[in-house]
């Protein structure tokens, strides 16, 4: 045998290296996604009531918009001393001199982000996308020092993102994901456009 010949065996077998079959289960399968409805739910529920609830409050999106984040940014900056910091020095330099300035603006993105993440996550409409945008909001607040749920919420956003073409199976996504499909694999809709530009033979 070849070195070529060596190579392309050796690529065929990394081709088809698979998932352990308790993750091809859990992740592929919707014989299992009542357990991402469940925590899904739970999920979109903490998001979707806080967001309400800022948007409802004047420190948020009132007429003092942005109060409420700059008590927040201001609480996170005072974690950034010792050895072992809450809040690490690029982190407080990010909040000081990008969100501070700010407040007002990151104040409707935080409550209008947490709500369309929260809806979203509930009626299962990309709830990968979704479960992303709440991972990434969990890791801005825990790097800003404030743990609560948010350890909680964002190993649940992990698991969502992993199981993403089952995770929305008992939700919206059970027929958008099929029409619209991905940026790497177009779904009915756009497959059927292509066909329909195509001339007739």
């Amino acid at each position: 045998m070849n070195t070529a010949e060596r190579e392309e065996r050796r690529l065929q077998y990394v081709l088809r290296l698979e998932d352990p079959p308790v993750a091809q289960s859990l992740f592929e399968s919707v014989r299992w996604s009542w357990i991402w409805l469940i925590l899904r739910v739970y999920a979109g529920w903490q998001w979707a009531s806080s967001g309400a609830g800022k948007i409802g409050a004047d420190a948020w999106t009132g007429d003092n918009a942005g109060a409420a984040i700059t008590g927040f940014v201001t609480g996170a900056l005072e974690q950034t001393g010792g050895a072992h910091p809450n809040v690490q020095g690029w982190y407080a330099w990010f909040l000081e001199n990008v969100v501070l300035p700010n407040a007002a603006l990151w104040s409707y993105m935080v409550a209008i982000g947490e709500l369309l993440v929260g809806v979203a996550l509930i009626v299962g409409l990309f709830t990968g996308i979704a479960a992303f945008f709440g991972a990434f909001m969990n890791m801005n607040y825990l790097l800003a020092g404030t743990v609560s749920t948010n350890p909680i919420l964002l190993i649940i956003a992990i698991f969502l993102i992993l199981a993403w073409k089952t995770a929305g199976w008992w939700g919206l996504d059970r027929w958008v994901l099929p029409a619209l499909g991905t940026p790497w694999s177009p779904g009915l809709v756009f497959r059927e456009r292509r066909l329909e530009r195509e001339p007739a033979a």
